[in-house]
Formats: structure tokens, C-alpha cells, sequence
């Protein structure tokens, strides 16, 4: 029952196509990594001092399924780095109290605020 009960949840927060689906894009977010940090979303880069922050983009673009993300970083406009990222597995990590988790091991992100981001930007359209 539990399993059903997230995927409704999950199918409720994904963005409804009403058209069908010619040319419509999907809904996508375009920050620097000093964007990102100034919102306190992002709280480090590892080896990459914060004067270079406003060169690296990252950009969060719904999946194919219900509660996952693409985030893709580029620095200086090359692919850097690609993660997959599930916002159940962000949820699990918010309900046991982590305060911060690691993308590409490499970038430290707030969780809290991440979800908040994403539920604002992408989630609730």
C-alpha cells in the first residue's frame, strides 16, 4: 500500500500536459552556481573558488517519470557533469534530519531548500 500511495503522491506532483504534446517543452531552470548560493541553495563547490561561480550553470529539467530530475552542470558552456535526481531519495534525506548532500561529488547542496526550489519552479505549475 505504501509503494501506491507515494506513486499517487508522485503522479499528482508532476506537471500536467494538456496539449498533446507538439512542440510543448518541458519546464526547465537555469541558475549559476552564484545564484544558487546566493539563494542558499548551493553551499559549496569543492576545489573551485566562489569568484568562478558565476561561470558554472546548472541546469534542472523534469524526467521522464514523476519525481525525477536531470541536473546538468556546465562550466564556461561545456558539459560537466550530469546527475540524476530522484525527489523521493530527497525526501527520505530531509525526514533523517541531513542538512546537506552532495551532487557530482563535487557541489554541496541544502536539501531544504532544494526541495523548496524545486516544489516552487517546477512542481506546482
Amino acid at each position: 500500500y505504501y509503494s501506491q500511495y507515494i506513486r499517487a503522491c508522485l503522479d499528482q506532483l508532476a506537471p500536467r500536459c494538456t496539449s498533446s504534446g507538439k512542440g510543448k517543452k518541458r519546464p526547465a531552470l537555469h541558475y549559476t552556481a552564484a545564484q544558487l548560493l546566493e539563494k542558499g541553495v548551493l553551499v559549496e563547490i569543492e576545489d573551485l573558488p566562489a569568484s568562478h561561480f558565476r561561470n558554472v550553470i546548472f541546469d534542472i529539467t523534469p524526467g521522464d517519470e514523476a519525481g525525477k530530475f536531470e541536473v546538468n552542470a556546465k562550466f564556461l558552456g561545456v558539459d560537466m557533469e550530469r546527475f540524476q535526481l530522484h525527489y523521493q531519495d530527497l525526501l527520505q534525506l530531509q525526514y533523517e534530519g541531513v542538512a546537506v548532500m552532495k551532487l557530482f561529488n563535487k557541489a554541496k547542496v541544502n536539501v531544504n531548500l532544494l526541495i523548496f526550489l524545486l516544489n516552487k519552479k517546477l512542481l506546482r505549475q
